[in-house]
């Protein structure tokens, strides 16, 4: 087929979500993508036992994609594909490492010849809402529905709260959310100590405080608006939140008519544009995530916003004395729904299984060897992050970051702020809301004018009918 035939309005919106980066590749045969009506499995299967419930072939090749970043990899190559492996010593797994995987594997999907599990994250991940909805993506309840290995009951049993349905699209599990991630703002708690600096718990301290850190010759807060500027409309999702309650959240995920102009996110958006006219180096606005992490490491940064890998990720640049500590996010005033101590915390990660993999049903085995108790701690033991496993990391000594987040989740006890699943639902949506948190931290625009901005592109998100909706109701 030529590719130079016209692109159907629902293959525009795989295309849309499949990163920018992606596209400049150039465009995809007319026959990239297949319909809805995929076969919801792909490859050869062999028998099906209780201890092979999806009937793996046994030498059937694996070929493995993973986003190499905060987790690494070796998670991977030394504790999930050896446990694989063990279980079908004849089956040859083909290890595939890479921070861009849209760039990766978008030329792969157009060409039919698609991986049979992929870690889709970063900053270059592919649309999962679209991909699920050009049948690109595999119903995991198969999975969950099917026993746990080493243990008694099913995959499902075995699983925090919650876990199953963080993946749902169209109210079915495509998605395998993976680590139990708890958001906030990292900060040394050495030098915190060092300089009697405590956390903030509102944000009239939170600006004393940053007055203190400029003071002493450190960059207060920071965060990169090159790559990562979503760790910053997290903080200012999260903030609404508090405001206004969690169905705010809820709302902005259900492109809801005038959440993004509502008070609680103008009150949120008005109160961290204070925080970037005051605090926030423009430079950062050209910087990565990687260089501002390591500017913290190096005592230049104070605050800075992320989730519980960051630990992990900069395990290599944190240098002896360095102890990373995660403060919940300051309230902003005494009519706050939400009491300071709240935190954003959930399953998080999404590993995926293609429709048309070679051999999906491998692909569905090794996501049970991931959410087995042993593939779970070894994960834990790689990258000092909690899964969703119940359990698998019980008795393991915590590094300091996660014994800190892990602190701030008791903590927080029910007030817990669920996450925002626009981002795997609306990729379109997603970048431009980049783009638009960098122009409002770094002075180009008001808080009213974002506010109106991104409810404009909601609200364009929600009419364009070859994009398929998506809604959760908690």
């Amino acid at each position: 087929m030529s590719a130079a035939l016209p692109q159907n309005p629902s293959r525009r919106s795989v295309l849309k979500g499949i990163g920018m980066a992606a596209l400049a590749a150039g465009p995809l045969s007319a026959c990239a993508f297949g319909s809805s009506d995929t076969p919801a499995t792909g490859g050869a299967t062999g028998e099906k036992s209780t201890t092979n419930p999806f009937g793996v072939v046994a030498n059937a090749p694996l070929e493995v994609v993973i986003f190499k970043g905060g987790l690494g990899d070796a998670y991977a190559t030394e504790v999930h594909e050896p446990l694989y492996k063990k279980a079908f010593p004849q089956a040859e797994i083909k290890h595939v490492p890479t921070q861009q995987i849209a760039q990766t594997l978008q030329p792969r999907f157009a060409g039919g010849n698609v991986p049979d599990m992929i870690a889709n994250s970063g900053s270059d991940m592919m649309d999962n809402g679209a991909l699920q909805g050009e049948g690109q993506l595999l119903d995991l309840t198969a999975l969950y529905d099917a026993p746990a290995i080493g243990g008694s009951g099913s995959v499902r049993d075995s699983l925090l709260p919650g876990s199953v349905e963080a993946g749902f699209i169209a109210g079915k599990p495509y998605m395998m959310k993976y680590i139990y991630t708890v958001y906030g703002l990292w900060y040394d708690s050495a030098l915190f100590a060092k300089n009697s600096w405590a956390p903030p718990t509102t944000f009239a301290e939170f600006d004393t405080l940053l007055g203190k850190i400029k003071a002493a010759g450190i960059a207060p807060y920071a965060y990169a608006g090159k790559n990562a500027a979503y760790y910053q409309y997290w903080m200012i999702a999260v903030t609404a939140a508090q405001i206004g309650g969690n169905q705010v959240l809820i709302d902005m995920d259900n492109l809801k008519e005038g959440v993004w102009t509502s008070d609680p996110v103008r009150q949120a958006a008005e109160a961290w544009a204070s925080i970037g006219k005051k605090y926030l180096d423009p430079s950062f606005e050209g910087l990565t995530h990687t260089e501002v992490q390591t500017s913290q490491n190096q005592g230049k940064v104070g605050f800075y916003p992320s989730g519980s890998w960051l630990e992990n990720e900069q395990k290599e640049q944190t240098p002896a004395g360095f102890q990373y500590a995660l403060a919940p996010t300051p309230s902003v005033g005494s009519s706050d729904k939400l009491p300071y101590g709240a935190v954003r915390a959930a399953a998080g990660e999404s590993y995926i299984v293609p429709s048309k993999a070679k051999n999906s049903a491998g692909g569905l085995e090794y996501l049970r060897v991931m959410l087995s108790k042993e593939g779970a701690r070894g994960f834990t033991e790689k990258t000092g992050i909690i899964t969703v496993v119940k359990g698998a990391a019980d008795g393991l000594k915590l590094s300091p970051g996660t014994q800190s987040s892990n602190e701030a989740l008791k903590k927080a006890g029910d007030n817990i702020i669920t996450y925002n699943l626009f981002e795997d639902w609306y990729k379109e949506f997603e970048t431009d809301l980049r783009s638009k948190t960098n122009a409002l931290m770094f002075g180009r625009s008001s808080a009213e004018q974002f506010c109106k901005d991104v409810q404009a592109k909601a609200d364009a998100i929600k009419a364009d009918s070859s994009i398929t909706k998506q809604s959760r109701t908690s």
